[in-house]
């Protein structure tokens, strides 16, 4: 039988990563002639990947889309040169996820954040020891919510979806994870932009070192 694997998402699952990506955002946009944006006015505009959040940030000032495009590549070297300035891990994760190991399970980053930029944060907080692959939004053909964005993982580090868990944050982790058909488990305090209870999650946790105790007692051994 294989190990358990656990997918995580990345933005608000591991990493309360807005303060970053606002900071850069409002670089970009004052370049180009705009006020800033608060980070409760980003907040909502992450989870679906690069090119949606620049998007969103240049529309909330009035841009045009050509010009959110034209400013994509500035604002990805930005971002992947100052991916954990101002960011932070949740509390417990960087234990939680070595206690796991530990326990027997093998643990993967699953998140619509591009791959260079994924392995800039993860470096950054010097946790990327601690997962045994990584998909970014650009790894395979498919990012979140298409489930092939789990299942390829799943197949690349030898898994079985049965013996597998989602644990992220919004819906879209829920709404991939419902597709790929595997059970998910949503942290309350990360992006969502709908209410949890509304997600069909196998469990919901206001801490990430909840998370071994929950698993413990849905039966998902490692």
């Amino acid at each position: 039988m294989t190990k358990f694997l656990l997918l995580f998402d990345l933005d608000g699952t591991l990493v309360d990563s807005v303060p970053d990506l606002c900071e850069v955002l409002n670089l970009v946009l004052r370049e180009h002639g705009y006020g800033p944006l608060s980070r409760d006015a980003v907040r909502p505009m992450v989870g679906d990947g690069v090119v949606p959040l620049v998007l969103r940030g240049f529309a909330a000032c009035g841009g045009s889309e050509a010009e959110a495009r034209a400013a994509l590549p500035h604002y990805i070297a930005l971002y992947e040169a100052n991916a954990t300035r101002y960011s932070r891990l949740y509390p417990g994760v960087r234990e939680t996820l070595r206690a796991l190991r530990a326990q027997g399970y093998r643990t993967a980053v699953c998140t619509n954040k591009l791959q260079a930029a994924t392995r800039s944060v993860l470096r950054g907080f010097e946790i990327d020891d601690l997962f045994d692959g990584i998909a970014g939004g650009d790894r395979y053909p498919v990012r979140k919510p298409d489930p092939g964005h789990l299942t390829l993982l799943i197949e690349e580090l030898g898994g079985e979806a049965g013996r597998a868990a989602l644990i992220g944050d919004s819906e879209i982790d829920a709404a991939t994870a419902r597709a790929a058909s595997i059970p998910a488990l949503l942290m309350s305090y990360g992006y969502a932009r709908v209410p949890l209870e509304e997600l069909g999650a196998r469990r919901i946790l206001d801490a990430f070192d909840q998370l071994p105790a929950a698993l413990v007692n849905l039966g998902f051994a490692p």
